[in-house]
């Protein structure tokens, strides 16, 4: 963490909760999704190299499977579930990337998904979690908690809650991205700044 941010975050008397994700973490969690995750290239644009007044390059993590690196995360962190554990499903509550996330690799590994959006979420993203083939339970945002609606689903089916972020293994997946991205800076350039959204 920057000394800046620890400093704004002391002052707020905010507690920094660190999750213990390693290289070695996240070079486990390459091998485990390499048979199903594409591994996205580096584009880049002279235009937008002109504009910045620098060379960009571009990870267009939209030509992952489901369209979004939340892929990674999910399918790193449902394959790290026990054989012994998985009868019970997946829960998992998003408004559309990690919902489809994890709906499209629980229909790789053959287990059920469960993921709970608000109603409010785009009708496309909401079809498209339906067609990995998970159960959709909508919410009302206003009025809802998402995870106590998640955590009793679990709890009652005995499935996993997927976390959509704070979770280590869907922290490693995710940060393959990062990974390839150094791979290959190591092999053919080096970056000075690099910038995920």
């Amino acid at each position: 963490m920057s000394s800046s941010l620890a400093v704004v975050c002391a002052s707020m008397d905010m507690k920094i909760e660190t999750l213990p994700v390693t290289p070695a973490d996240i070079a486990a969690a390459a091998e485990v999704i390499a048979p199903v995750a594409v591994r996205t290239t580096l584009l880049s644009s002279p235009a937008l190299d002109e504009r910045m007044s620098a060379r960009v390059f571009l990870k267009p993590e939209v030509l992952q499977r489901t369209g979004s690196f939340k892929f990674r995360g999910a399918f790193n962190k449902l394959a790290s579930i026990p054989q012994s554990a998985r009868s019970g499903g997946v829960v998992a509550f998003s408004s559309g990337n990690h919902a489809q996330g994890v709906a499209a690799a629980a229909q790789i590994l053959n287990m059920q998904a469960t993921i709970v959006m608000p109603r409010d979420a785009p009708l496309s993203k909401r079809e498209r979690t339906r067609g990995y083939g998970a159960e959709v339970v909508l919410y009302d945002r206003d009025t809802d908690d998402r995870e106590a609606i998640s955590n009793d689903i679990a709890s009652k089916r005995g499935a996993t809650l997927v976390r959509p972020y704070d979770d280590p293994f869907v922290i490693a997946g995710q940060g393959t991205a990062g990974r390839e991205i150094a791979s290959r800076s190591s092999r053919s350039r080096s970056y000075s700044t690099t910038s995920a959204p």
